[in-house]
């Protein structure tokens, strides 16, 4: 069964309505927390997110070098997963994820703790 996928609220509602459209499996953090989850600290969604079996998946790759935002991956040896460009927009975002769609799979296969940049052609363990 293939993983299912908890967006943090920077990817927008376009990213999360054209993976679906791809045949992903996505929450959107909006879906889940009140007020499109402005108040939610990423430690919490992340939490929340693993505790349900979803994966994470940001465009914030600092996640990973923060201690309280990397605990929950560490401690529940999960995955995270983000994009290593900030500035793309949303349609590139879901080109660069769709085509690291099987890649992305087997990392989550693999299991944790770890973090994966997700490139323009290939994925990159780059935490811990």
């Amino acid at each position: 069964m293939p993983p299912e996928f908890f967006l943090d609220r920077n990817l927008g509602r376009r990213v999360a309505e054209e993976l679906r459209a791809r045949g992903w499996t996505v929450h959107r953090i909006g879906e889940v927390f009140a007020g499109d989850a402005q108040d939610v600290p990423d430690e919490e969604w992340i939490l929340h997110g693993l505790a349900q079996g979803w994966v994470p998946l940001s465009k914030d790759g600092r996640i990973k070098t923060r201690d309280r935002e990397i605990r929950p991956v560490r401690e529940r040896a999960a995955v995270l997963f983000y994009l290593d460009n900030q500035q793309l927009r949303s349609l590139e975002m879901v080109e660069r994820l769709h085509i690291c769609r099987e890649a992305i799979h087997r990392a989550v296969e693999r299991g944790g703790p770890a973090a994966y940049a997700v490139r323009a052609d290939r994925i990159e363990r780059t935490w811990p």
